[in-house]
């Protein structure tokens, strides 16, 4: 009897017990109606170890024209010692060969660096060499020498779709790493003048400085291109990044490994923007295309058979909307590689495959432009110039003491940028504008100077 009455007694304490209001805990619950709450985290936990941390050092020589002059030295009893400054900065990139450390990340990040150190997500620290780098795509590889590092496997970033859900990993303002969250906004962007060869991925996930050189990736934590540039008018994020596309940093990377830099070949053509005048003008019932304006002699082009007039319609079965995209896609063919072109002539639908050539930048003789220009020889800026992607105009080649071209003030290594304030990207340009009688007024670039020079 006792016994039962101990039981009941057990019973109504739990009871009891059962009443009284529990703390309430703000944590959401593992499950909702049966089903696991959506969540990044065991993705995130495979891709952030490949994303890196980068930081360079440069020595920047400081110039003083006072100091360069050995008289003033001398008189002030000042050392003939160069003046430098260290900066520093920082960026990110992504691990894409785990077993030979390859690094990809941006040309701006490691432009002129002297020291690269890479931290990866456990804080260990690394010192890189740079493999190669392209100024015109903002593209780079370095290498670090490690066991143990994890890769990103690279998706094909032609089947993105406006809308697909993307992640952006990287160390935005120096803070660590941090990840943020987007949908691809549009494909194919262009025109930016960012870079000399653009087809940007733009996503709203947040890219902050600092960020250049980081991982866009998918849900299934495959990259899918690489963080390269945000539209901030006041300075911060406004949800409109770049990003480019991993198909281009795949074939791009290949060539850097291979020879250290990228090697572009040209089709030796002149294209323009299929416009709806011209498309009225050519009776074409399209509105879309690159248009052949010139074909060079002896070029790729003109052995496999194009003509001017030719549309370009589709390059190795991707559309060609405008010229820009025919110029992004040759350049990132090499030299020897076969293309295959659907065009436009006439009204026919033909397919030609063009053999892509070496590029030859283009020269020009000053006595066969304008005599004023006698004695310097141009030349086109070629994608493998030092300077590609940082000016754009015509290299001055070479300038004969005593001529004419000399007598006006014209140097070796200036740069031509415009003629009679017209912008000029070529020898061709120059040829237009500079061969017309009357005044003639360069607008050059001179190491870090601008000025404008009259040739009467």
């Amino acid at each position: 009897m006792s016994s039962l009455r101990h039981l009941l007694s057990t019973i109504l304490l739990v009871l009891s017990l059962a009443t009284i209001p529990l703390p309430i805990q703000a944590a959401l619950p593992a499950m909702v109606d049966g089903q696991a709450l959506p969540t990044l985290a065991p993705m995130l936990e495979q891709a952030t170890p490949a994303v890196v941390n980068i930081a360079t050092e440069s020595r920047v020589r400081l110039r003083n024209p006072l100091l360069d002059d050995p008289f003033f030295r001398h008189f002030f009893n000042i050392p003939n010692r160069p003046r430098e400054r260290q900066t520093q900065s920082v960026g990110s990139g992504v691990v894409v060969d785990a077993r030979r450390g390859y690094i990809i990340t941006n040309h701006h990040v490691i432009e002129g660096a002297d020291t690269i150190t890479v931290t990866l997500r456990d804080g260990h620290q690394l010192d890189a060499k740079i493999i190669g780098s392209d100024s015109e795509s903002d593209i780079a590889v370095i290498q670090v020498s490690a066991r143990d590092l994890t890769a990103l496997p690279l998706a094909n970033s032609d089947q993105l779709r406006v809308g697909d859900f993307v992640v952006a990993i990287g160390n935005p303002f120096g803070l660590g790493q941090t990840v943020t969250s987007g949908i691809v906004s549009a494909l194919g962007r262009t025109g930016l003048g960012i870079q000399g060869y653009e087809d940007f991925i733009q996503t709203d996930a947040s890219i902050n400085p600092g960020n250049s050189g980081g991982a866009l990736v998918n849900l299934r934590g495959e990259l899918v291109g690489i963080n390269t540039a945000i539209l901030a008018p006041s300075g911060g994020n406004v949800g409109i990044g770049f990003a480019i596309p991993s198909n281009m940093v795949s074939r791009l990377m290949n060539q850097i490994v291979a020879h250290g830099a990228v090697r572009r070949g040209q089709l030796g053509v002149s294209v323009q923007d299929l416009t709806p005048d011209l498309a009225r003008a050519f009776k074409l019932s399209i509105s879309q295309g690159a248009i052949i304006a010139q074909v060079s002699p002896r070029s790729a082009a003109a052995k496999a058979g194009l003509k001017e007039g030719d549309v370009v319609l589709r390059i190795d079965n991707r559309p060609v909307r405008d010229s820009k995209d025919l110029r992004n896609a040759i350049g990132l063919l090499e030299i020897g590689e076969t293309t295959r072109l659907e065009i436009l002539r006439e009204g026919q639908s033909l397919v030609i495959d063009a053999k892509v050539g070496e590029y030859v930048s283009a020269k020009a003789v000053g006595e066969e432009i304008n005599p004023r220009l006698a004695g310097a020889v141009f030349e086109d800026i070629g994608p493998n110039s030092p300077l590609a992607g940082r000016v754009r105009g015509v290299l001055v080649n070479e300038v004969e003491s005593g001529s004419p071209a000399a007598r006006a003030g014209l140097r070796s290594n200036d740069v031509v940028a415009g003629v009679n304030r017209h912008v000029i990207t070529n020898t061709q340009e120059l040829q237009q504008l500079a061969s017309a009688s009357g005044s003639l007024v360069l607008d050059l670039i001179r190491g870090q100077n601008k000025l404008y020079l009259m040739l009467r």
